[in-house]
């Protein structure tokens, strides 16, 4: 990309979006189209295309889509491959009818089959079955991945797709329902530490509801698995807490969409007779239990109560680690370790709640 180049970010106001601006601004670039998803429904096709046609932008990062945890996914499983179909096949329909010069779709690890070999290389998809909770947004981004290689393929364009794994970091979604398993234990626990403190009226504002009573405040909260048993706090996890998982801090992983974008073409990764998983996995190639996590975060937050595992709920996939070979031989690898990256979001989210 020039720097003068004309960028549009599909979901810049969203984890990845943000850190994409903030990290290109940081590189000298600022020529970028952007518009709310409250202006620009992204699902809407017409709208899409005559967005496309006013801007004529050079370069796409597609990273708007419609996202959440295992409940979520689980709940809205209509919603979750329906709009995201319509989003990717809008928005890369768009960018070849006005001629973008690259496009950067991103993914999930959640393309690959449950049952598939550690660490989960790119070769791995569609060889077996799919976790069920989350099947719906994983068809949708295999359709994404196919989506770009048929372009590249038929129409000879240089369109790219990147596999991150789990993201955290500044501007997540924090929501308690629908967010994902690290900003959700995040927000949990730091209402822990808010009932350790006996601050309900902090844990009022914080779930954005009026304060009436301290009763009140104990019941919106054992929703979420909260609850005081004298002045003992316990924060009860959905699962076993045994399943792996592995973390990217979206920072590093805005600079590797950047790399990927300035250094990576089609053809460098499509080669032999049949051309398929051309996408790269974006991953830091290690991983821990949910257990360490919640552990983790509850001394970062400072939460001195208990954690209860609830093995009734779903653990969704056991392990997903992510085969970072092809991206470390691109040239790219991870700045920010684990412990690091969750003190700095921890600290941005309790200054900002």
């Amino acid at each position: 990309m020039d720097k003068n180049d004309k960028i549009y970010i599909a979901g810049h106001a969203g984890l990845v979006g943000s850190a994409i601006q903030r990290y290109l601004t940081s590189q000298g670039y600022s020529n970028f189209v952007t518009k709310p998803s409250s202006e620009l429904d992204l699902t809407d096709q017409q709208a899409t295309e005559d967005f496309f046609a006013q801007n004529k932008p050079d370069h796409v990062f597609l990273a708007a889509a419609r996202v959440g945890g295992i409940n979520a996914n689980n709940i809205y499983r209509a919603d979750f491959i329906f709009d995201n179909l319509r989003i990717q096949n809008n928005v890369i329909g768009s960018s070849f009818k006005h001629k973008v010069k690259k496009l950067l779709f991103l993914g999930s690890s959640c393309i690959y089959p449950r049952e598939a070999p550690q660490p989960l290389t790119e070769d791995s998809l569609l060889t077996s079955k799919l976790e069920y909770t989350n099947e719906p947004y994983a068809i949708a981004k295999i359709a994404g991945i196919k989506l770009i290689e048929g372009f590249n393929l038929q129409y000879k364009t240089n369109y790219l797709s990147v596999m991150p794994t789990n993201l955290y970091g500044v501007n997540d979604n924090f929501d308690l329902e629908k967010s994902h398993v690290m900003p959700a234990l995040i927000r949990k626990t730091y209402l822990c530490k808010l009932l350790e403190s006996k601050d309900y009226l902090k844990i009022a504002n914080n779930l954005e509801v009026k304060y009436e009573s301290e009763e009140q405040v104990l019941d919106l909260i054992a929703k979420y698995g909260i609850v005081r048993q004298g002045e003992t706090v316990t924060l009860k996890v959905w699962g076993s807490g045994k399943p792996y998982r592995e973390f990217l801090h979206v920072d590093d992983m805005a600079e590797a969409c950047v790399f990927v974008m300035n250094n990576v073409n089609f053809k460098d990764l499509a080669h032999g007779g049949e051309v398929k998983n051309t996408h790269i996995n974006i991953g830091t190639g290690s991983d821990i239990t949910i257990n360490e996590l919640v552990h983790m975060i509850k001394d970062i937050v400072g939460f001195k109560g208990q954690i209860a595992f609830d093995p009734t709920k779903p653990d969704g996939t056991m392990r997903k680690l992510l085969s970072v070979d092809k991206i470390n031989a691109l040239g790219w690898k991870h700045k920010i370790d684990l412990s690091d990256g969750l003190n700095k979001t921890i600290e941005w989210y309790m200054e900002h709640n």
